[in-house]
């Protein structure tokens, strides 16, 4: 050990005294009734009994108060193990993972694990386990999901189009009716469902696959269903067939369901049946079409997967009437839950106007 150094002497033990009653903390407060010892002249041995430590760690406690003061006697975070990866190579694996792979360099259509491990290896030299880079991904934010279907020629520019001139579009149909008219938004769309059906996913041991009831027969029946988010309430109608008869059902029973003395908009997608000039429309409704090709518009796409998640699907089902009953139990359980058709529904572009 090496000579004693002095403290600092814009402090004294009286003060050291009154730091230590304050603080949080009971070994900054300890180091500070010991150094406030040193202040009234006792010895460092002194103040290493009162510490509980070696005159050693004293003297580091005096370099460390000198140099920062009270603070400096705070417990400091431990450094930690060097990372694996530098912040320029995880922001490499982030943008490799955000562009995905290209098939025709890369050998595989989706990123596993493994793959990336062969990647950092190639480009970085680094050579780590899939535990590791799975730990990684999952630090930078990133889990694994099952991909939405996007419409391979869908236009991005006109769906962004419609989502910032629906308000315009809105304006125009308010203007054709009374002063006053409330208007009430509506999306509207149709699912099949069959004796060809989905199976979900499912809680099981890891390294087991589970195995779900699935059916080849092709009877099916077609649910059309409407909600209007803000009021969480919904129509729907369980038919045979998607023609411009059925079609014209759905909009009547719709047209039952909104408000008396109110208007309702019906957003739906171009198939058609919807845009036919031979559909009936009721008075108190009027028709937008979305974008083509452009799905998650419609909040009614998302009704459907979490009627089948929940309700439908993993099912063989017996009949042609056996299919109708749960699609209609199906429907009856979602309009009993307001909330859901709010939660799930809403749109903030579709919202306030």
């Amino acid at each position: 050990m090496g000579s004693a150094i002095g403290l600092r002497d814009d402090f004294d033990g009286a003060a050291l005294r009154r730091l230590a009653r304050l603080s949080k903390s009971a070994n900054q407060a300890r180091r500070l009734l010991a150094l406030a010892q040193i202040y009234d002249g006792s010895s460092r041995s002194e103040a290493a009994k009162i510490g509980g430590v070696t005159l050693q760690i004293v003297r580091d406690w005096v370099i460390r108060f000198n140099a920062r003061g009270p603070d400096g006697l705070l417990d400091g975070k431990a450094p930690g193990k060097r990372p694996i990866l530098t912040d320029a190579q995880r922001q490499s694996l982030v943008e490799i993972v955000e562009q995905g792979p290209i098939p025709a360099i890369h050998g595989v259509v989706r990123w596993r694990l493994t793959d990336l491990v062969q990647w950092l290896h190639d480009e970085f030299a680094v050579s780590l386990d899939v535990t590791t880079v799975g730990r990684e991904l999952r630090k930078l934010g990133y889990v694994k999901l099952t991909a939405r279907p996007r419409h391979y020629a869908q236009n991005e520019q006109a769906l962004e189009a419609f989502k910032k001139g629906f308000a315009d579009a809105l304006a125009k149909v308010k203007a054709s009716l009374p002063k006053g008219t409330p208007v009430e938004i509506w999306f509207q769309d149709e699912a099949r469902v069959g004796q060809k059906n989905k199976i979900t996913r499912r809680w099981a041991r890891r390294g087991t696959r589970p195995s779900a009831p699935k059916d080849q027969r092709t009877k099916s029946a077609y649910i059309f269903g409407a909600i209007c988010p803000e009021e969480g309430k919904g129509a729907g109608l369980v038919l045979p067939f998607c023609n411009t008869e059925t079609m014209t059902l759905h909009l009547a029973e719709i047209s039952l369901m909104v408000a008396r003395g109110a208007h309702a908009v019906v957003l739906m997608d171009q198939a058609g049946w919807h845009m036919t000039a031979k559909l009936t429309v009721p008075k108190n409704i009027s028709i937008i079409a979305l974008p083509a090709k452009c799905p998650e518009l419609n909040p009614v796409e998302n009704i459907w997967q979490f009627m089948r998640d929940n309700w439908l699907s993993n099912r063989v089902f017996t009949s042609h009437d056996n299919i109708v009953d749960h699609c209609c139990e199906a429907w009856n359980k979602l309009i009993d839950q307001p909330w859901r058709i709010m939660t799930i529904g809403r749109r903030q572009w579709a919202r306030g106007l």
